[in-house]
């Protein structure tokens, strides 16, 4: 209890695909984490935050599952409020466990009993339209490049920045070729060799038993492709007056990454190209799945950023609009994992990849506090203004039919 008697208020993180809950001594949504507990307590409330340890690329059913049974076994009989926050994939997660015709197996479904008490699902640039990078990531030379771009995710945010030698070559090797189909399998494992080795032995264990279940089940990867991500849905519902709310993201044009050329730091020039790489492979539109909403999302974006983005716009790994569902309580520049605070370039700044965006603290704190407020939106439509703010309205519907 807090010290005005309030329950205590449970979040749950979901971890987006190929995320984890910790690896190699690395929390991987920490900030979100302690950005969420700074919030709760400076209202005088008394929080307990958790986050999922879910396999990094199975199915969503399965991963939902594993939500719904932590949820169930550490949620208490208080009665306080629960919230559910998705980064990616993970925002999946959390719509079709939450979905009043989900059937997760495994038990799931005598394990609900707290859905009463669930005040806000929170997607943080989630794919609910697909993404174009899923179809190449399911295939062999995509699953290597995976492999590849993980190792670089992972030493930049332990190290820094990776051996840049390695990263290099990587970028060369992909410069070089039009067509993701003809990438030299054996020079991307050596590149990947050489990036777990600049870890720690204990951690370039943990981080290829990571890779191992990757390669064991991918059921996620083929989920996320715009035509499967067309029936999931058709076959997941929102749960009536549960408040849905997003954060969005995009990277700058391609012209206001000219300015990389010019960069002193070679880690950040290099890192600028494999993202306009990712970037590119995002852009790719599919004539019958456009990874949008029906209505296209452009007055969404119009009204809370003053223009509208082209439709290729995304983050690097998800299209701007295939993030939008429900409320979105922040739009802005940024990359896929700025928004979950990894953003500065320099080295020991735990940022990811040099995408132009000019992300930063104020704006990762402005994230987060909308983010907060849409929760206590939540909480007031579910349990009243006892517990919520009661100068805030419930939530708006979703916009897709």
């Amino acid at each position: 209890m807090s010290p005005a008697g309030t329950p205590t208020t449970r979040i749950y993180l979901a971890p987006g695909l190929f995320g984890f809950a910790r690896l190699a001594g690395f929390d991987y949504l920490q900030h979100v984490q302690k950005a969420l507990a700074e919030r709760f307590d400076r209202r005088g409330r008394s929080v307990e935050i958790r986050v999922v340890d879910v396999h990094p690329s199975a199915s969503i059913r399965r991963r939902s599952a594993r939500l719904v049974h932590l949820v169930a076994g550490t949620s208490g009989s208080d009665g306080g409020p629960i919230h559910l926050l998705g980064h990616s994939t993970g925002g999946l997660d959390l719509r079709l466990a939450t979905s009043p015709s989900a059937r997760l197996g495994e038990g799931s479904e005598d394990r609900l009993g707290w859905l009463d008490r669930l005040a806000s699902v929170t997607s943080m640039n989630t794919p609910h339209y697909g993404t174009p990078l899923a179809a190449f990531f399911a295939t062999p030379n995509g699953q290597r490049l995976l492999y590849a771009v993980s190792a670089i995710t992972v030493a930049s945010l332990r190290l820094g920045a990776p051996p840049l030698a390695a990263t290099s070559a990587l970028v060369a090797a992909l410069a070089r070729t039009r067509e993701w189909a003809g990438l030299e399998s054996r020079l991307i494992d050596r590149i990947t060799n050489t990036l777990l080795q600049a870890l720690d032995p204990e951690s370039s264990r943990d981080v290829q038993a990571w890779m191992a279940q990757i390669r064991d089940d991918r059921g996620a990867i083929l989920q996320l492709t715009p035509e499967s991500m067309d029936l999931f849905r058709a076959s997941v519902e929102d749960r009536p007056g549960l408040r849905y709310q997003c954060t969005a993201s995009y990277a700058p044009p391609s012209g206001a990454r000219d300015w990389v050329s010019h960069l002193r730091s070679p880690w950040s020039a290099v890192s600028a190209g494999l993202f306009h790489l990712l970037y590119r492979s995002t852009a790719d539109r599919h004539p019958r799945y456009p990874c949008a909403p029906a209505d296209g999302g452009d007055a969404v974006l119009r009204s809370m950023l003053g223009e509208t983005p082209p439709p290729e716009a995304n983050d690097g790994i998800v299209p701007l609009r295939s993030q939008l569902w429900g409320e979105p309580v922040w739009l802005g520049q940024a990359d896929h994992l700025d928004v979950v605070g990894y953003f500065g370039h320099r080295k020991g700044a735990g940022g990811w990849l040099t995408c132009g965006a000019n992300f930063d603290r104020e704006s990762f704190g402005a994230l987060m506090d909308r983010v907060v407020e849409g929760m206590l939106e939540g909480e007031v439509g579910v349990l009243g203004p006892a517990i919520g703010d009661p100068g805030r309205a419930t939530a708006n519907p979703n916009r897709d039919p």
